[in-house]
């Protein structure tokens, strides 16, 4: 089951965390535990324009349903397949659809899944014809390593064109991490070996950056610290600054 926090996160919350650190823009990931609920998302999107958000929705969504989305300020779809006992044919008409009408907008599908499952469902996200985004480092497999199938099916895909990396939430790459709600030297290893790998093969045109704010379930983790991991994870400001600017093609252009 998802965490739910017992305490609130406003948008304004949000942006005020976002101002004390002299960030501007920021991206809202559609929430796990609000399901298809995302009339507080677009109302928090209308409200402030500085903000652009992904959103939950199931493939009968009509066309002129996302049109509003989109001039609301969505600018994709989140599938959360993480921790799934079944996972979806996403070859299936019904889901061909709604990635072509994602593909028109203009959209990307915003993508968390187990590593390990990279090779059996990224060719079919790949036929959709749509962008890809991959949350948390595409969640490299521990037992795997960077050179098994799962990252490797990543890399192919980045290839490809269509697909980027995004280098968040290094704490949760690993069980120990997430069941404590402290950073685990394991899972922050991983990340930083990860991200060493997808600048040396991808490039940072092919990955963006997130906080993963407001870290729940590891609330100890402050926004500061993401910052500072940034700058180990791309030690370069110049790679830092393009990563940025793939950022704001692919939300705010």
């Amino acid at each position: 089951a998802w965490l739910v926090p017992d305490y609130s996160f406003t948008a304004e919350d949000y942006l005020a965390v976002l101002d004390a650190h002299g960030v501007h823009f920021g991206v809202i990931a559609g929430i796990s535990i609000f399901g298809q609920y995302n009339d507080y998302m677009l109302e928090c999107l209308r409200r402030h324009r500085r903000l652009r958000g992904t959103v939950n929705v199931d493939p009968p969504v009509d066309r002129y349903t996302l049109q509003r989305m989109k001039d609301d300020g969505v600018v994709g779809i989140r599938l959360q397949l993480s921790r799934r006992s079944e996972l979806p044919d996403l070859t299936t008409e019904p889901w061909r659809l709604l990635f072509r009408r994602v593909a028109d907008l203009g959209w990307h599908v915003h993508v968390a899944l187990e590593g390990r499952l990279m090779p059996r469902l990224l060719p079919q996200l790949e036929a959709g014809g749509m962008r890809i985004v991959l949350d948390h480092f595409a969640h490299p497999d521990v037992s795997q390593g960077l050179d098994g199938e799962g990252f490797t099916a990543v890399l192919r895909s980045i290839q490809k064109g269509r697909t980027w990396v995004k280098l968040s939430a290094g704490f949760r790459l690993t069980w120990e991490s997430r069941s404590t709600g402290r950073p685990d030297p394991v899972a922050m290893e991983l990340a930083q070996a990860t991200a060493d790998r997808l600048l040396k093969e991808a490039g940072p045109e092919r990955l963006v950056w997130g906080s993963d704010c407001p870290f729940v379930g590891h609330e100890n983790v402050q926004y500061a610290d993401t910052l500072r991991w940034f700058e180990q994870w791309v030690p370069s400001r110049e790679a830092r600054r393009r990563m940025t600017d793939t950022a704001l093609r692919l939300y705010f252009s």
